[in-house]
């Protein structure tokens, strides 16, 4: 996969996790201010710790509806 197939498919599901959690708003209170999103799947394994920035991390599995994990 090139990375801007990658860059594509990044972009169509960070836009499918905005619409799920503009329908499902009770979601998006269990993710604190300033937390990164991390999108874990077959095609998207979990981002190691040392590679992320942010202080806090919420990961969600990639399917059909975004379930967080805990």
């Amino acid at each position: 996969m090139t990375m801007k197939e990658i860059a594509a498919k990044n972009i169509g599901i960070t836009f499918d996790f905005i619409r799920q959690m503009v329908d499902n708003s009770s979601d998006i209170d269990s993710i604190p201010d300033g937390t990164a999103l991390d999108f874990v799947g077959a095609e998207f394994p979990a981002m190691p710790a040392e590679r992320r920035n942010a202080k806090a991390v919420a990961k969600f599995k990639v399917g059909h509806i975004f379930e967080q994990v805990k």
